[in-house]
């Protein structure tokens, strides 16, 4: 219970503060009462986020539950071990569900090479040690090393687990992917601010500056571009500062996915951006080359995720669904991936009846992947749940990051992989792990 009042107090504090900063007039409250409200703010840096799930809603599953499948397909399964007390990756072969390799790093050594000078990072040993760190998103290398991070610098580590090198110019957030030349596409928070100060000031953390932000496969900036002036430099300026008159918005667009195009098409090019900004609930194709936006859609998603191409029409869109309403914030339903075909200027809903079925509705963070072959991979990370339903939208396995009866712990942007390129790939990094290379 006195965790649980702390928690509260926390909660309510924060509430309080927002009322108060954002106010120009405190009326009857006092500097005194700010004060007070400050203290839930600077506790919560000092205690930082909780990785277990917010409930225990799947008491009957742990681990894997349901048939293995016969195709070749993996799953490089990120995941908060309870039992460790940290994060750790698993290569997962799909047709036994066997382990076949494990990456178990340790984030206290790769964060003390970290400045934490800078304002950006004076926090990272608090809110981003060994038993908080989460390993976000991991992209497998050829050579079977992963790059990670969690709203932390940009992390490569070797095979056994080893520091490769890291990236701290910046905040690294969300998701990773690798484009056509075999670099990386990654969010970050720019430090100083790429747009006009007249806008956001001068001081880290009072607005969040999303950028897109190209890396090399070792590691450097190739490329970077503030998402606030590419709306700002295409006339969309409105929907940065043009909402919440009375208080300036903080993070009014959080950039969370950014997929790369790999091959020309009838609506995009290759090198172009697919960028989801979830707080505008918007989804924009971006022209890096041009600096142009050359489609944006609205509408039909809330708070959405994961954007992924499916073929030369159509991209799938992971959409959280999450409204704010007058009782509260809420999942509307249940979580749902949205199809746009580009041909029909049509959106469509994939497996809907199976996602309610099975009561998806992760509030934040979430992924879901369409195989080639029709089958739906979701992760439903708030609840440390994966699914993978069969084209015809049965159920073929859930699984439950589950340690014991009371706890279950969140996953953290988990990957099926099952293109030949993937395939290929961690035949050789089995290979090696079998021969002990």
């Amino acid at each position: 219970m006195g965790l649980l009042s702390v928690l509260f107090a926390i909660f309510t504090g924060t509430l309080v503060r927002q009322e108060l900063v954002g106010s120009t007039k405190l009326g009857v409250f006092s500097e005194k009462a700010l004060f007070l409200a400050e203290i839930p703010v600077t506790l919560s840096k000092y205690i930082g986020l909780d990785i277990r799930s917010p409930e225990q809603r799947f008491p009957s599953i742990a681990g894997f539950q349901g048939k293995p499948l016969q195709e070749e397909v993996y799953l490089l399964l990120s995941k908060y071990d309870g039992d460790k007390k940290k994060s750790v990756v698993e290569l997962i072969d799909l047709r036994t569900f066997e382990v076949k390799k494990t990456w178990n790093p340790d984030i206290n050594q790769i964060n003390a090479m970290v400045d934490t000078s800078l304002p950006e990072f004076e926090n990272l040993i608090i809110n981003r040690n060994l038993k908080r760190y989460r390993m976000i998103h991991p992209f497998l290398t050829e050579d079977g090393g992963l790059i990670f991070q969690h709203g932390s610098p940009l992390v490569k580590i070797d095979k056994n687990s080893q520091l490769v090198w890291q990236n701290q110019d910046d905040v690294f957030h969300h998701s990773i992917e690798q484009d056509h030349e075999g670099n990386f596409w990654v969010p970050t928070h720019t430090f100083p601010y790429q747009i006009d100060k007249k806008y956001v000031g001068s001081n880290w953390g009072t607005y969040d500056d999303d950028a897109i932000t190209k890396v090399s496969g070792g590691g450097e900036i190739l490329f970077q571009k503030s998402v606030s002036n590419i709306l700002i430099e295409n006339n969309l300026e409105f929907l940065l500062f043009g909402y919440n008159a009375e208080n300036f918005e903080k993070d009014p667009l959080h950039l969370n996915d950014i997929e790369p195009v790999m091959t020309d098409g009838p609506y995009w090019k290759r090198g172009d951006l697919f960028l989801s900004l979830a707080h505008r609930s918007l989804i924009i194709l971006y022209r890096p080359s041009s600096n142009k936006i050359i489609w944006k859609g609205r509408g039909h998603t809330s708070l959405q995720h994961d954007i992924d191409i499916l073929d030369n029409n159509r991209i799938s869109i992971f959409n959280n669904n999450w409204k704010s309403l007058f009782n509260g914030s809420k999942i509307d339903g249940n979580n749902e991936v949205v199809i746009y075909d580009f041909s029909k200027d049509s959106y469509s809903k994939y497996f809907n009846e199976s996602l309610g079925k099975y009561d998806v509705r992760t509030t934040t963070e979430g992924l879901s992947q369409i195989l080639n072959n029709g089958d739906l991979f979701i992760e439903e990370q708030n609840y440390g749940r994966l699914l993978y339903f069969n084209k015809d939208a049965s159920i073929q396995w859930q699984y439950v990051n589950r340690i014991n009866k009371e706890n279950v712990y969140l996953l953290n942007w988990s990957r099926i992989l099952f293109k030949p390129e993937d395939i290929k790939k961690i035949g050789k990094i089995i290979k090696m792990e079998d021969s002990g290379e």
